[in-house]
């Protein structure tokens, strides 16, 4: 596997590859890779794209007192899992200081969309994370981009960016990964002591819940809210930060469940903040 560490190689990389009439899919990351990275690698490369995954971890979308020294990195780790794909990949793990080098002053920021749900309990966190993913794409320049639905808000402020400011690329959002239990699949896993994770499966059995409620007919977005938050703090080591149910499009407060509705939630265990969805259509 090839392994680039700076912007001039991955930059002639790519422009090799594009001599050569391929497409570029890239693939954002911050390491510690489990099967849903691993899945969107997958989808790159079943569209036919020469897949770059990145590997960084973006001091700016963290927050004071959050998990930026502890969060869990394993290159060799990383690069062992790209491996068994059996894929042809490629890996930009560039430095803090490739990235921001000394005197670094521009940022970018979407407004709006970033003021709820984990824009409200992490401020700061989607300038960070809109500024590092407009580098990556000024720097690889690819075709297309593969996130996860896990981080739907992310996946939804992204998409606003590239449409805003004219980005030529697609952006590919799929499906959540989840372990047999229906936990979403997360680096920030490892975090959770066995009885923290035994219980954090509330998460994904509250959201269950919430789909069969609609399925059954309710619209009241208060009563939904209400079973969620009942079915959370069924978990005795749950500690509710948010749960949410917005409009899938423009990420608004609703009152009456129509067209696409997003349901997120965000629930702490111990030190561990975790976050799950489901993207429905409701007619």
């Amino acid at each position: 596997m090839q392994i680039f560490q700076t912007i001039p190689e991955i930059r002639k990389f790519v422009q090799t590859q594009r001599e050569c009439g391929k497409k570029i899919g890239l693939v954002p990351t911050m390491g510690y890779l489990h099967e849903g990275h691993l899945s969107l690698v997958r989808r790159a490369a079943e569209d036919g794209h020469t897949v770059v995954v990145s590997i960084f971890v973006n001091p700016l979308q963290f927050g004071v007192g959050e998990d930026y020294e502890e969060y869990p990195r394993d290159l060799t780790r990383d690069v062992e899992l790209l491996e068994q794909t059996g894929l042809e990949v490629v890996l930009f793990a560039p430095a803090v200081k490739e990235m921001y080098p000394q005197g670094y002053a521009t940022f970018v920021e979407v407004e709006r969309l970033t003021s709820g749900l984990c824009g409200r309990s992490r401020p700061g966190h989607f300038r960070g994370v809109t500024t590092v993913v407009t580098k990556l794409f000024n720097i690889v320049q690819p075709d297309k981009a593969y996130f996860g639905q896990k981080d739907a808000q992310q996946a939804i402020v992204i998409k606003r960016m590239v449409a805003d400011l004219n980005q030529p690329l697609e952006i590919v959002v799929a499906p959540i990964v989840r372990e047999a239990d229906g936990l979403a699949m997360s680096s920030r896993n490892v975090y959770l002591n066995p009885e923290e994770r035994r219980q954090a499966v509330v998460l994904f059995q509250s959201l269950q819940l919430a789909r069969e409620m609609i399925e059954q007919g309710c619209r009241d977005v208060a009563e939904i809210k209400e079973a969620i938050i009942r079915k959370l703090q069924s978990a005795p080591l749950a500690s509710i930060d948010y749960v949410e149910i917005v409009d899938g499009v423009n990420l608004e407060e609703i009152t009456t469940l129509a067209g696409p509705v997003l349901i997120a939630l965000a629930v702490r265990f111990g030190k561990t903040r975790l976050i799950d969805n489901i993207m429905l259509e409701v007619s």
